[in-house]
């Protein structure tokens, strides 16, 4: 061996260094189904993909188990998949080490919330009656957008903004439906999500992103697990158990293609996906459910779409950096 690790070959008669050699048919192929996987909007619609499937199996749970065992069991399968979602140059047993952990650990605070009102919301009204209103979270970024973080939002972000308020009016029909404990629950984990992307935008890259994960997941599998015990561990069924196992599992498969789409996009491309979860919510709705949207639902999702999809056009076109999607709530 010559020692050289260049990766070039060295031709010893002439002493001058060989191109390498193009790349083989199978070596091409190879490439581009590399590339499709990493993909940024493959990627992408594949993690809301199966956070709605997740979503859906929740929802699929007949036994009486409480929100807490809920989240202790997928949060507990999904962090198997996690351990898998570290970036090379860092640890997750260092997650705990960080320049500013106040901040860490109050986004995790705002994770936990939002995780325990999305399940009681998934388990006690429609599919879309929650996404609907977890999707305010714009709505909630928007307003604390100015008042925390000082920022500017034009005419276009506001008239954005009530279109979408206007979308959930028009899909939850307050006033012509009875509203439950698990509509006001997914409000409340759209602003706990919406406070959370503040957050994370407050800290920068002040933060790893083993740090934001490992403390988030720190505090549901913590806190959950002691919840749990409190409230009292109920035996799942063999059909609750399976519907627990695959919900953790594509909370954690979702993750890992989010972090892949992360790391190989920006904001602005993977936001404008986080709307294929509404389409998600109306389809398993139907199929799996039976829950039958009317024409006002479907106007009211169509119109939250837009108004997302109108804000990050916005901002993409005018160069402004996009507020971090929502990877896990």
């Amino acid at each position: 061996m010559n020692g050289d690790r260049t990766g070039i070959a060295q031709d010893p008669r002439r002493g001058r260094r060989k191109l390498p050699a193009p790349p083989t048919e199978d070596e091409a192929s190879m490439q581009r189904r590399g590339a499709l996987f990493t993909s940024v909007y493959v990627c992408a619609f594949t993690a809301y993909a199966c956070f709605s499937i997740s979503d859906a199996f929740t929802k699929a749970l007949h036994g009486p188990l409480s929100v807490f065992e809920i989240g202790f069991f997928e949060n507990l399968f999904a962090v198997l998949v996690l351990l898998n979602t570290r970036h090379d140059d860092e640890r997750w047993r260092d997650f705990w080490k960080m320049s500013r952990p106040w901040p860490v650990h109050l986004r995790a605070i705002c994770g936990v919330c939002s995780s325990l009102c999305a399940i009681y919301a998934f388990t006690t009204v429609p599919l879309v009656d929650a996404y609907s209103l977890i999707f305010l979270a714009p709505f909630f970024v928007t307003i604390m957008s100015v008042l925390v973080l000082k920022e500017y939002v034009g005419p276009w972000r506001w008239f954005a903004v009530a279109l979408g308020f206007v979308g959930v009016l028009l899909a939850v029909k307050p006033g012509f439906q009875t509203l439950e404990l698990g509509h006001l629950s997914a409000a409340i984990a759209g602003l706990s999500s919406g406070a959370s992307i503040i957050i994370v935008r407050s800290l920068g890259s002040d933060a790893k992103k083993t740090s934001v994960l490992g403390m988030l997941f720190a505090y549901l599998v913590a806190f959950n697990t002691v919840a749990m015990l409190i409230k009292g561990f109920v035996v799942p069924s063999a059909h609750d158990f399976l519907c627990l196992v695959l919900s953790g599992l594509a909370v954690g498969f979702g993750q890992l293609a989010f972090v892949t789409a992360a790391r190989n996009g920006s904001a602005n491309q993977i936001a404008p996906v986080a709307y294929s979860q509404l389409g998600w919510a109306m389809l398993f709705g139907i199929i799996v459910f039976a829950e039958f949207p009317d024409a006002l639902a479907i106007l009211g999702v169509g119109v939250i779409a837009f108004a997302g999809l109108l804000t990050v056009l916005r901002e993409r076109l005018r160069r402004i950096r996009a507020a971090t999607p929502p990877g896990i709530r």
